[in-house]
């Protein structure tokens, strides 16, 4: 009975033997290979931290303007007679463009120039018999009257003939005819609309901070939908003296060359301007910033020296950044980061302080300051 229980014991600690030596060869090779993994290199792509110059900009959005525009429309009622233009014309100021039928109000002024010529010469006889002391002081007033009376009956005729004709109030171009011939056109009732296209205003609205930066003659550009690869370059012309007090913001005005005139009232614009002297400072790709609630961050490599096969032992270690503003795809470093640093630009996630890299850069991240929209 005595040998049974030794030989149970002795095998059973022979099964436990052999299970905690297997576990420990388990946990030993686990080690290694976590050993090994920890020191693999890890791919990134990384680039030189540079300098330029960057001029500090304000960005907003507005519409395009005309200097001068406005819907033609009559203040009289009448028949059109005649059309002297046709859409998309350009006209001077002055310029007949349209006129309605007339023929009795011409009639009427041809008889009020009668009645005043006739109290003219009655005007003219009376000075001469009042000379000879033939007629009282009364009557020549009386006539003199008359003769002032009947001038201005002319003078309100002839207004009211004018206002008959349709003359263009500044030189510009047409827009599309709204009316045809024959056709009668109540008071203000539109005929063509008119804009004056060269030059042409921006009007845009900034915040209340900003009105310190502004200034009348700084320079302004802006971008249309219609043109993307087109920049127009002009000046602020006037900044509204007042805040508007449900958004605080002021409104701004920038006058803008249209020698071509391909922008037109209405359009929207994205409009950028320089506010005051340009700074030097120290520029990365956006992608090279890792943002997190304890602060922006940016990992730097360092170059330990040739190990034993001969190549370059590079590694990570992670530097918190103060950024600035941002430029396309870039971003300015204020404070962190030096000129001529090397710097990761993507392959952060599995990065930590000391971490063995090798730098791939056949793919990296866009460096842009001014990129553009690619339609495919």
């Amino acid at each position: 009975m005595i040998k049974r229980m030794l030989i149970m014991l002795v095998l059973v600690g022979a099964v436990l033997g052999g299970l905690f030596g297997f576990k420990g060869f388990v946990n030993g090779k686990i080690k290694e290979a976590m050993a090994g993994m920890a020191n693999t290199p890890q791919t990134i792509s990384a680039a030189k931290a540079t300098s330029s110059d960057w001029q500090p900009t304000i960005d907003a959005v507005g519409s395009l303007r005309a200097v001068r525009g406005a819907d033609l429309s009559l203040e009289v009622p009448g028949v059109v007679e005649e059309i002297l233009f046709n859409s998309g014309d350009e006209v001077q100021a002055g310029q007949i463009l349209l006129r309605l039928r007339a023929e009795d109000e011409i009639a009427k002024l041809q008889s009020l120039e009668a009645t005043a010529q006739l109290a003219q010469i009655n005007y003219d006889r009376d000075v001469k018999q009042f000379k000879a002391q033939a007629i009282s002081q009364a009557v020549v007033d009386n006539d003199e009257a008359n003769l002032r009376n009947a001038k201005a009956q002319v003078a309100q005729q002839k207004a009211i003939v004018d206002k008959k004709t349709l003359r263009a109030p500044f030189a510009g171009k047409l827009g599309l005819r709204q009316v045809d011939l024959g056709q009668f056109l109540s008071a203000g009732t539109v005929i063509a609309t008119l804009q004056s296209l060269d030059p042409i205003f921006v009007d845009f609205l900034l915040p209340q901070q900003a009105v310190a930066q502004l200034n009348v003659g700084a320079k302004v550009e802006a971008k249309v939908d219609a043109f993307p690869d087109r920049v127009f370059t002009g000046k602020i012309t006037a900044i509204n003296p007042k805040v508007e007090t449900a958004s605080r913001n002021v409104q701004v005005r920038a006058t803008l060359p249209n020698a071509d005139q391909k922008l037109l009232p209405g359009m929207f614009a994205t409009v950028q301007l320089e506010t005051g002297a340009a700074q030097h400072l120290v520029t990365l790709p956006q992608t090279a910033v890792s943002y997190n609630p304890y602060g922006s961050l940016v990992y730097l490599v360092d170059d330990k020296g040739k190990g034993g096969d001969g190549k370059a032992q590079l590694t990570v270690r992670q530097v918190f950044v103060t950024t600035g503003a941002t430029r396309g795809d870039q971003v300015a470093i204020l404070k962190g980061v030096a000129d001529g640093d090397m710097v990761v630009t993507s392959g952060q996630v599995k990065l930590r302080n000391g971490v063995p890299i090798a730098i791939d850069n056949s793919v990296v991240p866009k460096n842009d300051p001014a990129p553009k929209i690619v339609d495919h």
